[in-house]
């Protein structure tokens, strides 16, 4: 039984690594990476820190962070290196947070999709809910963690950290080239390129190569070698960073995904309890689904018998932190201040679904 338990196990890992590499490695996760590491190499301090920094006035930094956010159409995996650039780059604790919780929870297209498929009022809860929950964890958390002001160290002569201001292309240029990654992201995410077609070929596979061109233009015109270097280190950095911790959470809730009873969300998500909400919760924390795949998971569910509140809880849950982030967010905010980032989730979308059953049920 054990040994069964076991292969099956396994395979669903292996099935889960997989499926994960061949659907969102090359489209999704490469240009987050590349788009992180432009923001660290080649944007300067003062871009980030001048909207999102510690010392922001809260009514700019958290406005910014959260329009940012709804801009990304990426899971919760895809904004950590994106997470990890601004972070690195001095944003403040709070806003950075701010932004690693929207963009999964509430990108324009995760919105459209939900109110399509299940319905306005689960469409409009979430936004406003994942909104806020989005500010008040980062308030929280920044109120709990107090941050190092910023120190200012002067750079070395010689130094290609930044793109000059002259010579080697000034932050219009930054922020135009970092625009571009940001569109090749959208490019390979986004399903309207891929169902539509010219001349037969998926469009998709007709703007990526020129995006990609203008990348190496763009490169190659604006940034000295020593600031293409300097990106394309960064780049890695990020890679040999999360990808270990990505991997090993993904294969491990693939586990669990292929060891779980069969008959388990009908019998214990049936009802609007705490204990469900909770349930429903956890699930959606430790479990990892690309970004969307919950809208029709969700939909699965509530045909299935799953109550409105529990529903709308593992809706909240699901887009925002897997167990594959959760490793890696570790990794740049620290074991504490992770450990609340979770604990504030879990909290917030089990009242919310709670409330929300309550009334709606």
């Amino acid at each position: 039984m054990y040994e069964n338990m076991l292969m099956i196990g396994l395979i669903g890992g292996i099935t889960g690594l997989v499926d994960y590499l061949m659907a969102h490695v090359l489209t999704c996760l490469i240009p987050a990476f590349f788009i992180a590491g432009a923001m660290t190499a080649l944007l300067n301090k003062e871009s980030i820190t001048k909207y999102l920094g510690a010392n922001v006035p809260l009514y700019k930094a958290y406005p910014v962070a959260v329009v940012s956010g709804l801009l990304l159409a990426v899971c919760s995996c895809t904004i950590l290196p994106l997470f990890a650039g601004i972070k690195k780059k001095g944003a403040g604790l709070g806003p950075a947070i701010a932004f690693l919780y929207t963009a999964p929870a509430t990108n324009i297209l995760a919105i459209s999709l939900t109110w399509s498929v299940i319905g306005a009022d689960f469409a409009l809860a979430r936004i406003l809910l994942s909104i806020t929950f989005a500010i008040i964890i980062g308030l929280i958390i920044s109120r709990l963690f107090k941050e190092k002001p910023p120190e200012k160290v002067a750079a070395p002569i010689g130094c290609a950290c930044g793109p000059a201001t002259e010579g080697g292309g000034g932050q219009k240029y930054v922020i135009l080239f970092i625009g571009t990654l940001v569109a090749l992201l959208f490019v390979g995410t986004w399903s309207i390129f891929l169902e539509n077609k010219l001349a037969g070929v998926p469009l998709r596979f007709i703007v990526l190569p020129l995006l990609i061109l203008l990348i190496i233009f763009e490169a190659r015109r604006w940034f000295t070698q020593d600031q293409q270097k300097t990106w394309l280190e960064e780049t890695w950095s990020f890679m040999k960073t999360i990808f270990p911790l990505l991997f090993v959470g993904i294969f491990i809730a693939g586990v669990l995904g292929a060891i779980l009873p069969g008959g388990f969300l009908e019998t214990y998500l049936g009802s609007n309890t705490v204990a469900a909400n909770l349930i429903a919760v956890l699930f959606g924390t430790f479990m990892y689904f690309p970004t969307l795949v919950e809208v029709p998971m969700a939909k699965m569910f509530l045909d299935l018998g799953m109550a409105k509140g529990p529903l709308l809880a593992y809706l909240l849950a699901d887009p925002v932190i897997s167990l594959p982030s959760i490793l890696v967010v570790r990794k740049y905010m620290g074991t504490k201040q992770t450990i609340a980032y979770v604990l504030l989730i879990v909290f917030f979308c089990t009242l919310a679904g709670l409330i929300y059953g309550t009334v709606m049920g």
